[in-house]
């Protein structure tokens, strides 16, 4: 079974090897039918320490590495 995949920007860098990603996505309401953002932040674990606040990423679930980091740095878009 494949891995989930997610592409969001960084919004924070402080810890280390850890980032904070946030992921927008488009939900529909389902009593009034209207498209509703929705945003989720994931503690990710970024081994080299590479990404700066702002970078675009696509991060993949993985084990748990610690009590709320739970994705690891697939790639930097940009």
């Amino acid at each position: 079974m494949p891995r989930k995949q997610n592409t969001g920007t960084v919004i924070s860098n402080r810890m280390n090897k850890t980032i904070i990603v946030t992921v927008k996505t488009k939900v529909a309401h389902k009593k009034y039918n209207k498209v509703i953002a929705k945003t989720n932040k994931y503690y990710v674990h970024d081994e080299n320490n590479e990404c700066m606040i702002g970078d675009q990423v696509r991060i993949e679930e993985f084990k748990p590495i610690s009590k709320n980091k739970r994705w690891i740095l697939k790639e930097k878009i940009t």
